[in-house]
């Protein structure tokens, strides 16, 4: 028997080639050992914990002639694999001419085992094609291949191959199928399996609610958990962990970590992490907390889900808090951790906190460092430095479309819509596109106007790649065209979509109303979306804003009173700043901090000062009923001028204020803020709730197109 190496190359991706070599033990050993006893062989083996080792009792069964007994020379084969030494398991392999189905599984496994799926699939294909007849421990491990790789063409092959040698009934067969469709987004086929099963054990019912979560559906995953317990199944820890991630309503955690005390389960502390990260996921922060705390000796798991609940549940002030105590207990930092911190300093746009973290992560290496890398330059983008995310891209020494894309949509956020396009261009020449991608580009061209680009963009799709657009890329389409005024080419296009408009798409539509005072499709938008996505209240505000400013009093009050009766309220306005790592949030007419006075003093002086080189309070941004002197005193108050001035006031003459707003910033607010930045000389940086704002010398790298 002879693999063909070249074929498990070329399967094979780039980043996972395998360098076969052959080995010659009795050339690497520096000193001869005496030859081996058959009676103690297997046992030296299994006794190796390093590949030295390992390879000194390969080269005394060299010299007693025992690699020859397959039997031998299969548990060799599993104790390289176990090592991660596959060039050295599978030059063994290579060397038989077997057709016993043990050693094939020994090698298929050493494969799958150390994520190495595409050489154990190849393996597979080329025992089926000597005719070498798979066993129920073959099945487990290739079905395991195909679905961290998603290839459920191959898993419907094997699936084919399981029923053909009778292993349907097979419930450890059964079980890795459910996981297989399910890794490979086909939930009705791993239910069907599910179903079918003659016997089920408790993974059987732990890898369909592990499917249903993956997959997003929560429900389900939780009702079948619930029928699981009807039919007197006692959980154990992976179910507990598989039905946890379905949770999201207070209750059913609480139904669950019931369910978790029954069954003795409440102090494994895996539980106690997942049990933490289920009440953060359902708002519940606190009882999240009283998990973390309660946990006596917290693992690495413990601390970076307790630093990611925060950062999930927009409290980066607290991740940071509690990230700077990891730090002083000396515990060692791994990527998920710096993910989540990452995550946290991006909520908080803290630039100070983005160079410290910055400084941590090019310390050492970490694994996943290409994920780190990627969000170091979201996190750049994010604090309004597209400088420093360029610098840091450009010295990667691997990039991937994820990495790409980061800064794709930087360029976009930040209105710099060509650079956009220049890049995506670049990264078409070594990488092909995927939805994500166009999504970025797509968004950049409607930030920057750039409809014809924007069109051959979206056409290219189809045409040039075989992305099938969806419906965030059709959202992003009408966001170009109704920005751009073209409202009714906006409408047409909806009505030609191939798939039902979601929320994304109309929401795009109505916010394209707003800029241009399109009442009549604003309502029409507005329609669908009090069904689509009736609980979002910025739907409501923003129709209820577009009556208000068009002299339609009374229909923006029967909007305000809709959301009422609906129980949905309006978010709140906040805008922050950063001052020596220290972060301050105001509030329209806030009177809270410290310096009040002296902000509201420098304040009117700041307003009569943009007034004389030009500024005109816009007071159709004031949408309360009241008199004009009282709407401009409301304008001015707005939270994004009083931290602009408690910037200007607390910090350095040659440094740039950023600030951070928690909606969309207020047209008012972004004229006065030209003004200010020319009166000043200061740069002025703004990040709102969909882009960024750079001021400087009286003008908005927007160009006022937002």
């Amino acid at each position: 028997m002879r693999i063909c190496v070249k074929k498990l190359a070329a399967l094979n991706p780039p980043h996972c080639q395998l360098r076969f070599v052959f080995y010659h033990a009795e050339a690497q050993t520096k000193f001869l050992l005496q030859p081996i006893e058959p009676d103690t062989c297997v046992s030296l083996i299994k006794q190796c914990r390093t590949f030295r080792s390992l390879q000194s009792v390969h080269t005394s069964m060299l010299k007693s002639h025992l690699q020859l007994n397959l039997y031998f020379s299969t548990n060799l084969i599993a104790q390289y694999a176990s090592l991660g030494s596959m060039s050295h398991a599978y030059t063994l392999f290579s060397t038989f001419q077997s057709n016993d189905v043990f050693l094939w599984n020994v090698m298929i496994q050493g494969f799958v085992d150390n994520g190495l799926y595409y050489p154990s699939m190849l393996l597979y294909s080329q025992m089926r094609e000597l005719g070498i007849q798979p066993d129920n421990f073959t099945f487990p491990f290739v079905l395991k291949a195909c679905g961290c790789v998603k290839d459920v063409k191959f898993g419907v092959i094997v699936h084919g191959n399981v029923m053909e040698f009778g292993y349907v009934s097979d419930v450890y067969v059964g079980n890795s199928l459910i996981s297989m469709y399910g890794k490979c987004e086909r939930l009705d086929t791993s239910r069907l399996v599910f179903d079918k099963m003659p016997q089920k054990n408790i993974v059987s019912w732990s890898s369909m609610i592990g499917a249903y979560a993956q997959n997003g559906h929560y429900e389900e995953g939780v009702s079948l958990f619930s029928q699981m317990l009807g039919e007197g199944i006692r959980p154990n820890r992976a179910v507990i962990l598989n039905v946890m991630a379905c949770v999201n309503r207070g209750n059913e955690a609480d139904y669950i970590c019931r369910v978790v005390i029954d069954n003795g389960l409440d102090f494994d502390r895996s539980v106690q992490n997942a049990a933490m990260v289920m009440y953060a996921r359902c708002g519940r922060i606190d009882i999240a907390r009283r998990f973390f705390d309660g946990i006596l000796e917290k693992d690495l798991v413990s601390w970076a889900s307790m630093i990611e609940a925060y950062a999930q549940a927009d409290l980066p002030l607290e991740a940071l808090k509690l990230f700077k105590q990891m730090i002083l207990q000396r515990i060692l930092l791994d990527s998920v951790t710096l993910l989540s911190v990452v995550c946290a300093c991006s909520n908080l746009a803290s630039f100070q906190h983005a160079r410290c973290v910055h400084g941590i992560i090019t310390r050492r290496f970490y694994k996943n460092q290409i994920a780190l890398e990627t969000s170091l330059i979201d996190l750049y983008v994010k604090c309004g430095s597209l400088v420093y995310a360029r610098k840091y891209f450009d010295k990667m020494q691997e990039r991937n479309i994820v990495s790409w894309s980061t800064l794709i949509s930087g360029y976009g956020i930040h209105g710099n819509g060509r650079e956009a396009l220049y890049l995506f261009d670049q990264m078409k020449a070594s990488i092909k596109p995927d939805h994500v991608a166009f999504l970025s580009v797509l968004s950049a061209c409607s930030r920057g106007g750039l409809i014809v680009e924007g069109w051959e963009c979206f056409n290219s799709m189809s045409r040039d790649f075989q992305v099938t657009p969806r419906p965030e890329h059709y959202a992003c389409m009408v966001d170009l065209l109704g920005r751009a005024g073209r409202l009714n080419e906006a409408r047409d296009f909806i009505e030609r979509m191939p798939t039902r408009p979601d929320a994304g798409v109309w929401g795009a539509l109505l916010g394209a109303c707003r800029i241009h005072g399109n009442v009549e499709l604003a309502e029409v938008a507005a329609r669908y979306l009090f069904e689509l996505d009736a609980n979002n209240p910025g739907r409501y505000v923003l129709l209820s804003n577009i009556y208000s400013s068009t002299g339609k009093r009374n229909d923006s009050d029967r909007v305000r009173a809709l959301m009422k009766r609906r129980g949905v309220r309006k978010i709140a306005g906040h805008t922050i700043i950063e001052i020596e790592n220290k972060v301050y949030t105001f509030v329209a007419g806030d009177q809270s901090n410290p310096q009040t006075n002296l902000i509201y003093t420098e304040l009117e002086k700041m307003i009569n000062r943009i007034r004389e080189v030009g500024y005109v309070p816009d007071l159709n941004f004031v949408l309360h009923d009241v008199e004009e002197e009282m709407k401009e005193k409301m304008l001015n108050v707005h939270s994004e001028k009083l931290a602009i001035v408690f910037g200007l006031l607390n910090t350095r003459p040659d440094s740039i204020i950023r600030i951070k707003k928690n909606l969309r910033v207020c047209g008012d607010c972004h004229t006065a803020t030209k003004f200010i930045s020319k009166v000043t000389e200061r740069e002025i940086i703004v990040r709102d709730a969909h882009r960024f704002h750079h001021f400087k010398e009286g003008a908005c790298s927007c160009g006022d197109y937002w």
